[in-house]
């Protein structure tokens, strides 16, 4: 009887593992065609059909981190790609952080530096420069909070 029941939870478990994942990645999914829009957590709840607290626990399960700190890093990681990328003359860190849904520049600037090390401004200056890309020094207290 004890291996009849501990194959059943085995497989209760692994399909929870299988259903989170699935969760996790249809609101990433979700999110890449909707870059640039900041979409309240309860709807993408809707989406994929969990509540608030389920749709944590997913996160936490599959990223290490939240949806909200994992959607950020993403949003913050686009923004980097886009700044890295600059056109001379054409790119500018607000037109950046308001591409990628940052309407609060200093908060912007703040979350930027806390994850890259530098501000916006240093990484569009050394795009700009010819600087390799990802030069900032990257420490336990700014690398990525959301495994990817």
């Amino acid at each position: 009887m004890q291996t009849v029941r501990g194959g059943i939870e085995h497989r209760t478990r692994t399909r929870t593992r299988v259903l989170r994942r699935t969760a996790v990645e249809r609101i990433e999914a979700y999110m890449r065609l909707h870059a640039g829009d900041t979409i309240p957590l309860p709807e993408l709840c809707r989406i994929v059909g969990l509540s608030e607290r389920s749709l944590r626990n997913a996160f936490y399960a599959v990223r290490g981190a939240g949806p909200k700190r994992c959607l950020l890093d993403g949003r913050l990681r686009d923004a980097r790609r886009a700044l890295c990328s600059a056109v001379p003359g054409q790119t500018t860190v607000t037109s950046v952080a308001i591409d990628n849904g940052f309407f609060d520049f200093g908060r912007f600037a703040r979350a930027y530096r806390e994850l890259f090390g530098e501000p916006p401004s240093a990484t569009l200056r050394g795009a700009l420069s010819n600087r390799p890309p990802g030069s900032a020094a990257m420490t336990s207290e700014n690398a990525n909070v959301c495994r990817a």
